[in-house]
C-alpha cells in the first residue's frame, strides 16, 4: 500500500499541469453531454418484473388492460349532468382523450363510445344498445332515456357518479406511442393532460360550473416532475449554504471555493456519464445528485482539513498539498468504495428505478474518488495563502481546544461505559420501535404528493363521488376452454367475489359471475330470487351471453376471467388485508380446473412492490454491513477498529427505522434506499476519525493523548460536515414533493446522529476495545 501511494504521489504531482489539463477536458466534455440529460420517466420502471402478480398482470395486460390508466373525471358543482351543455362537454372530453398520446384507443371509455352498452329485459327477452343513443337529442325527453340507460348498464357508480353530479372518461396508455412508434413521454402527457383537456375544456366552456379532475400515472410523473424542478433551487440554496458555512470552517475563500468546486464538477461527470451510459433521470432520482455534491463537500472539507494541519505544522504549500494527498488517499478512497458498494447494494431490490438509482449513486460517487481525491489536492498545490493564516489557525485552535478536552473525557473508562450503556438502551428501543414499521403507503393519496396537492385533491373527488374508487386489485381466474358456462366455475368465482366484498376496505367486486346472476334474474321477469346462478350449462350460457370480451370480464374462449376488486384506499394495511384474504381462498380452492392469480391493477404492481421491498429489506443492509466489515479488515487488519467504525453505524440503521416508525414514514421504493444512503455516507466520519486515532496510538501515543489530538486535527471537519449536510438537506422540507421532505428528515437525522455516534460512541468502544493500550505493547495491540 505505501509503495502504491508514493506511485501514485509521484505520478499526480509531478504531472500537475497534465493533471488539471486532463480535468478540465472531461469536465467540458461531461458538461456539453450533461446538457442532453433527459429526464425518464416509465411506468415499466415501476414494476418488480420477476415477481409472480407481475408476470400475471404482463402475462394478461393485452387482454384486459394493466395498471397505466388515466382516469378522468367532469363534475358539476350543482345539480345533475342532465343538461346539454355538461354533455356537450363530455362529448367533447372524450373526443380529446383519444389524441391524448400513447393512449389505447380501444380502452378509451365513457357515456359516448360504444363499449359502453345497456341490456335489458323486454317482452321478447333481452334488448340493449349504447347508453347514450346515436339519435340521441339533448332534450328532457333524451335526458330521460339517458337516465334509465345508465341504471340498466350497470355503470352508476362507475362511470357515472352515485348522486349523478358527474361523469368519467378513462382510457389505458401504452408504453409506445402507437402513433409515433417511441416510448411514451410521460411528462410530455402529463403536460398535454393539463394543457389540451383540462385547460382547452374549461376554456371552452368558462362559466358553465365545471371542474376538471385528472388522476393516472403519467399524471403522478407530471406533479413529481413539476415539484422536482425545485430540484435546482434547492441545488443551489445547498450551494450557497455550504460556500458559506465552509467558508466559516476554512477561514479562507480559497479553501471555501475549491471544495465546493471539485464537488460541483462530480456531479457534473455524473450527469454526464449517465448521459453517455444511454441513461436518463428519472423524476423520482432527481436528489441524487444533490447527495453526490453533498459527499464531494464532506470529503473535500477533509482534505482541507489535512492541509490545513500541513500548513499548521509549518510546511510548504506543494509539501504540504503532498502530504495531504498520502494522508486521505486511503481513509478516504475507503470510505467512497464504501458508499459505492453501499448504493450497488440497491440492485438487490428487483424494481427498474431503484436500479437506475443504485447505477446514478454509483457512478456520482466513483468520480469524487477523481475529483476530490486527486484533482483538489493538486489544486491546492497552488494556494498562496495569506502570511497570517497560520497564525489565524493557532488562534481557532486553542479557542476549541477546551471543547476537545471535554470530549475526550469520554475516553476514560467510566464516562466510556456509561456512553455505550446508553447507546444500547437507545439500540433496544430503536429495535424495538423499528418493528412498527409498515411497508408501503400509510395515507391515501399519492404519498409522493402533499396532501392538498391538485392530484390528491382530485382522487379525494373522484373516490368520494364515485363506488369504484380509483384503487383496483384484479385476481385473474384461469380455467377450461369454456369454463364460463361451468357452474363449479363460475360458483367459485361467485364465492370469491362474495368472500372478498366482506373484506374490510373493499368498496365494491365486480366478475363475470356477479353479472351473470343480474342476467339470470332479468330472465325470469327480474325477480330478485332468480338473482342467482343456473346449474345447467344451457341455461349459464344464457346468462354469460350477453356478456362481450369488450367488457373485460372473459376472453374469447371464456377461460379467463377476471374478478375486480375495488378498494376503499392503497393503504399498506388494506393491500395486506385484502391480499392474505385472496391467498387464503387461493390455499383452500385452487385446483386442477380452477385458478385464482394475483395480480393486476394498480393495486396489484403495489402489492407485488411491497413485497419485494420487504424481502429485500434486511438483505440490503446485510450486504452493506458486510461491505463495510469486509473493507474495514482489509484496510486497519484489526476486528477492534471494525467494530469501533461498524457498531455506532448499526445504532443509527435502527433508529432510523425507528424515526419512520414515529413519523408514519412508510418503507417502499422511494424510502428504502436512505437506509443504504445513510450507511454510507455516515462511514465515512468514522473511518477519518479511527485513521487518525491509529495512526497515533502505532507511534505510541497513550489512548487519551491520541483520542485528544485526533478530536483537534479530524473533529472539527467532522463536526461541521455533519451540521452542514444537515442544514442543507432540511431545506428540502419546503419541497412541494412529500417524499423529497421525508427524505430531508430521515438524511438530516442520519447525518447528524452518525456524526454524533462518530464523535462520541466511537471512542467510548475504541476506550473499552484498547483499554490496555500502553506505549510498550503498541505493537501488539
Amino acid at each position: 500500500m505505501a509503495r502504491l501511494i508514493d506511485f501514485l504521489e509521484r505520478l499526480v504531482f509531478r504531472n500537475r499541469l497534465f493533471v488539471v489539463g486532463l480535468f478540465l477536458v472531461a469536465t467540458l466534455i461531461c458538461a456539453w453531454s450533461a446538457l442532453r440529460l433527459r429526464v425518464d420517466a416509465g411506468f415499466t420502471k415501476q414494476l418488480p418484473l420477476r415477481h409472480e402478480y407481475i408476470q400475471t398482470f404482463i402475462e394478461h395486460r393485452d387482454q384486459f388492460g394493466g395498471a397505466n390508466r388515466i382516469v378522468i373525471a367532469l363534475m358539476k358543482h350543482e345539480g345533475e349532468i342532465f343538461d346539454p351543455l355538461f354533455f356537450a362537454a363530455l362529448q367533447q372530453l372524450t373526443d380529446d382523450v383519444f389524441y391524448v398520446p400513447g393512449v389505447d384507443r380501444a380502452s378509451v371509455t365513457s357515456l359516448f363510445t360504444p363499449n359502453v352498452r345497456f341490456v335489458e329485459v323486454v317482452e321478447d327477452g333481452f334488448a340493449g344498445g349504447n347508453v347514450v343513443p346515436a339519435d340521441f337529442e339533448p332534450s328532457p325527453e333524451g335526458f330521460a332515456v339517458v337516465r334509465e340507460n345508465i341504471v340498466k348498464s350497470g355503470r352508476l357508480g362507475q362511470l357515472v357518479a352515485n348522486d349523478f353530479s358527474g361523469a368519467i372518461v378513462s382510457a389505458q396508455l401504452l408504453e409506445t406511442d402507437p402513433t409515433t412508434g417511441e416510448r411514451i413521454d410521460y411528462i410530455a402527457v402529463s403536460d398535454h393532460l393539463e394543457q389540451n383537456v383540462r385547460e382547452k375544456l374549461l376554456a371552452a366552456f368558462p362559466d358553465a360550473g365545471f371542474s376538471v379532475h385528472i388522476i393516472g400515472f403519467a399524471k403522478i410523473m407530471g406533479d413529481v416532475s413539476a415539484g422536482a424542478r425545485e430540484v435546482i433551487l434547492f441545488f443551489l440554496v445547498s450551494i450557497v449554504l455550504t460556500s458559506v458555512l465552509v467558508r466559516v470552517f476554512a477561514q479562507s475563500w480559497r479553501f471555501t471555493l475549491l471544495p465546493v468546486a471539485c464537488s460541483i464538477i462530480a456531479v457534473v461527470w455524473q450527469l454526464g456519464l449517465l448521459n453517455l451510459t444511454g441513461y436518463g433521470i428519472d423524476p423520482m432520482s432527481i436528489l441524487v445528485p444533490f447527495l453526490v455534491f453533498a459527499i464531494g463537500v464532506s470529503h473535500g472539507v477533509q482534505m482541507i482539513r489535512a492541509y490545513r494541519a500541513e500548513v499548521f505544522a509549518g510546511r510548504a504549500h506543494l509539501e504540504a498539498a503532498r502530504n495531504s494527498f498520502r494522508q486521505i488517499l486511503v481513509p478516504g478512497g475507503l470510505a467512497l468504495v464504501t458508499d459505492t458498494i453501499g448504493f450497488i447494494t440497491l440492485l438487490l431490490i428487483d424494481v427498474g428505478i431503484i436500479s437506475e438509482l443504485a447505477i446514478t449513486a454509483s457512478i456520482g460517487v466513483a468520480v469524487i474518488i477523481a475529483t476530490n481525491l486527486f484533482l483538489l489536492p493538486v489544486l491546492l498545490s497552488y494556494v498562496r495563502l495569506p502570511s497570517d493564516y497560520a497564525a489565524r489557525l493557532h488562534k481557532r485552535a486553542d479557542t476549541l481546544a477546551p471543547l476537545w478536552k471535554r470530549l475526550d473525557a469520554v475516553t476514560r473508562p467510566g464516562p466510556a461505559l456509561v456512553v455505550i450503556a446508553c447507546a444500547s438502551a437507545l439500540f433496544v428501543f430503536g429495535w424495538w420501535k423499528a418493528k412498527d414499521v409498515r411497508i408501503g403507503d400509510l395515507a391515501a393519496g399519492v404519498p409522493e404528493l402533499r396532501e392538498d396537492s391538485r392530484y390528491n385533491r382530485d382522487t379525494a373527488v373522484i373516490t368520494s363521488s364515485f363506488s369504484i374508487g380509483v384503487d383496483v386489485l384484479t385476481t385473474i381466474v384461469e380455467t377450461v376452454p369454456n369454463g364460463c358456462v361451468e357452474f363449479d366455475v363460475m360458483h367459485a368465482i361467485d364465492r370469491f367475489g362474495w368472500e372478498m366484498t366482506n373484506v374490510p376496505g373493499v368498496q365494491s367486486v365486480s366478475s363475470l359471475a356477479s353479472v351473470a346472476k343480474v342476467i339470470n334474474a332479468g330472465w325470469n321477469e327480474g325477480s330478485l330470487k332468480w338473482r342467482m346462478l343456473p346449474r345447467a350449462p344451457e341455461t349459464l350460457a344464457l346468462s354469460v351471453s350477453p356478456v362481450e370480451t369488450s367488457s373485460g370480464l372473459l376472453n374469447a374462449d371464456g377461460s379467463v376471467m377476471p374478478v375486480y376488486i375495488f378498494l376503499e384506499d392503497h393503504k399498506a394495511e388494506t393491500i395486506d388485508r385484502v391480499v392474505a384474504a385472496v391467498n387464503a381462498f387461493r390455499a383452500e380452492h385452487d385446483g386442477e380446473r380452477v385458478r385464482f392469480r394475483l395480480a393486476t391493477g394498480n393495486v396489484g404492481v403495489m402489492a407485488a412492490t411491497n413485497e419485494v421491498v420487504r424481502a429485500a429489506q434486511f438483505p440490503m443492509l446485510m450486504w452493506v454491513f458486510a461491505s463495510i466489515i469486509v473493507l474495514c479488515m482489509l484496510t486497519f487488519r484489526s476486528w477492534r477498529a471494525t467494530l469501533c467504525i461498524v457498531l455506532p453505524l448499526a445504532l443509527v440503521s435502527v433508529l432510523a427505522y425507528a424515526l419512520m416508525a414515529m413519523l408514519g414514514i412508510g418503507l417502499k421504493v422511494h424510502t428504502l434506499p436512505v437506509a443504504a444512503l445513510g450507511v454510507g455516507i455516515g462511514v465515512d466520519y468514522g473511518i477519518y476519525l479511527f485513521s487518525r486515532l491509529e495512526e497515533l496510538l502505532r507511534r505510541g501515543d497513550y489512548f487519551e493523548d491520541a483520542m485528544l489530538n485526533a478530536y483537534a486535527v479530524s473533529g472539527t471537519a467532522i463536526i461541521f460536515t455533519g451540521i452542514t449536510l444537515a442544514l442543507s438537506v432540511c431545506t428540502w422540507l419546503f419541497s412541494d414533493l412529500k417524499f423529497q421532505a421525508d427524505m430531508g428528515i430521515l438524511l438530516a437525522f442520519m447525518f447528524l446522529v452518525n456524526m454524533l455516534g462518530a464523535i462520541i460512541l466511537l471512542p467510548a468502544i475504541a476506550r473499552w476495545l484498547y483499554r490496555h493500550h500502553r506505549r510498550k505493547d503498541t505493537v501488539a495491540a
